[in-house]
């Protein structure tokens, strides 16, 4: 038998460790058994011929992919030709897409075998069965959760191509106590801890080999603060020993508990080692109370404030979308109470409907209505129609390109004034009537453009929105727009902030 793991990934930067959790517990099978990641984008034709050629002759050939949101469409499209060119191909599918409701998908229909759930111990067995019988009979098979000590940590998997290019994602526990309920994480019962000994004897290993970058993907890093200040100081361990080559750590935390050893700890990072993901998602008590999201608002924003004041964390925050019961008037409050914190990023995201999350109970009473292809996104509701919601989708594009990009640190502040969100949506529904393009607009035209609409909207005098945008569109006296020739005709690309071009995965 010959196994292969496999999954398209976002982009190249991104390692599997689904993957990699799945070879380390393979047992004894682990030895024919191999890891090949594509990446969204790869003709379909051509990710089947590299499967294929793992095929030994006179011998079976399993193929495991991990599907997620993001590929499930071009996955689908892979085990389609697979199974017109290859039939006898075994394909067993695995992840949070084909997790839950697995009763009208396509790519099921095609496949051989699916593991919902937790996949590190019950695909080893489940391919033990297709190699030694009994045959499975059953096609969707539950998949087991074994006792956290009895999963093979996968970290000596990352190659050292892994460790030099990508990002290495670590977890020190699974799951979430909250029931947020637009998460998948909502379905957890709690959070499994990892042996924390273990677990950083791991990450000490990949410290040694080179690692610098590690992203961890714990849903709650600073649930427990014992954990989470052994772990900071594991990281700050490495920081005072080796200054000139500083680590690099990105963590998920819960916005409104961070007490003070907490705090001693994180001040203790300096600039570029440390990134904080804080998941607000909206601060609308009566939208917290329909999905199920507790959180204490004002000790959340006093957080976020002393963070932004008091260390030297980088800051990306996360406020969603089109939630049940979320007008626009209630989210640009939200939005610019946010924004008067003075966060580093503000991730604005849409609302997506998850398979096997609870948010779909409020479609009835909020009219949600979702695109019906992955990622699912809302549409539409009964406070926000498709037009609005249209407006939201194409401000959280242009907030990315201009905001989060970091390349108009001087100018945003004038864009947003005194009423961050209303200012940006009028700047956002005034580039997108004149390009009629929310995607590929080069820096340089996209510059330009904010030169145009300071001037024709602000009515600021042209040599003074020549100026503001030049002084922090380049950041170099080369890349500066020049006030004798139109700005689009002057403009280049500025360098990516340091932070980003470092971290841009993280």
């Amino acid at each position: 038998m010959t196994i292969l793991l496999t999954t398209l990934n976002a982009r190249y930067a991104h390692a599997s460790l689904g993957l990699r959790y799945l070879l380390a517990n393979m047992g004894e099978l682990q030895e024919q058994t191999k890891i090949h990641e594509f990446v969204i984008g790869a003709r379909s034709t051509d990710v089947v011929e590299k499967i294929l050629a793992y095929r030994q002759p006179e011998q079976k050939f399993i193929v495991g992919f991990g599907v997620y949101i993001w590929n499930v469409v071009e996955i689908t499209q892979i085990v389609a030709i697979l199974k017109r060119v290859a039939p006898e191909v075994i394909i067993i599918l695995g992840g949070p897409e084909v997790s839950h409701e697995t009763g009208d998908q396509e790519i099921i229909r095609l496949a051989d075998y699916v593991i919902t759930g937790w996949g590190d111990i019950s695909f080893a067995n489940l391919c033990q069965q297709i190699l030694r019988g009994p045959q499975p009979l059953m096609k969707i098979h539950a998949g087991l959760q074994p006792p956290m000590n009895d999963i093979r940590l996968p970290y000596q998997l990352y190659s050292d191509q892994d460790i030099r290019h990508r990002t290495l994602y670590v977890e020190a526990s699974r799951g979430c106590p909250f029931k947020c309920e637009f998460c998948l994480s909502s379905l957890d019962k709690t959070a499994w801890p990892f042996d924390i000994d273990v677990f950083l004897a791991e990450m000490e290993s990949l410290y040694q080999r080179g690692a610098r970058l590690f992203k961890f993907v714990d849903r709650t890093f600073n649930l427990n603060i014992k954990t989470s200040l052994k772990i900071m100081q594991f990281f700050l361990d490495k920081l005072a020993a080796a200054p000139d080559d500083p680590v690099f750590a990105h963590f998920e935390v819960v916005p409104d508990h961070l007490p003070d050893a907490l705090k001693e700890g994180i001040q203790k990072f300096p600039a570029g080692t440390l990134q904080f993901e804080i998941g607000i998602q909206s601060f609308n008590p009566e939208v917290q109370s329909l999905i199920s999201r507790k959180q204490n608002n004002d000790k959340a924003a006093e957080n976020i404030r002393w963070l932004c004041e008091h260390s030297h964390a980088h800051l990306h925050v996360d406020l969603i979308a089109g939630l049940p019961g979320e007008t626009m008037q209630s989210f640009a409050a939200g939005f610019n109470k946010l924004v008067a914190l003075g966060p580093h990023e503000i991730q604005f995201g849409i609302l997506k409907r998850l398979r096997g999350t609870p948010v779909i109970r409020h479609t009835d009473a909020f009219g949600l209505v979702f695109d019906p292809q992955p990622p699912y996104t809302i549409l539409a509701n009964k406070d926000v129609p498709f037009a609005d919601m249209q407006k939201l989708v194409r401000f959280a594009r242009y907030w990315d390109m201009v905001a989060n990009s970091g390349r108009f640190a001087n100018t945003l502040p004038v864009i947003l004034a005194d009423a961050p969100f209303e200012n940006f949506l009028a700047f956002s529904d005034w580039i997108y009537t004149s390009t009629d393009a929310t995607h590929r607009i080069a820096l340089d035209r996209l510059a330009g453009l904010v030169s145009k609409w300071l001037q024709e909207e602000r009515g600021m005098e042209r040599e003074a929105a020549l100026a503001l945008v030049s002084s922090d569109y380049a950041g170099d006296a080369k890349h500066k727009q020049s006030s004798s020739k139109p700005a689009a005709e002057k403009t280049t690309a500025k360098a990516t902030p340091q932070r980003q071009s470092r971290h841009i995965a993280a």
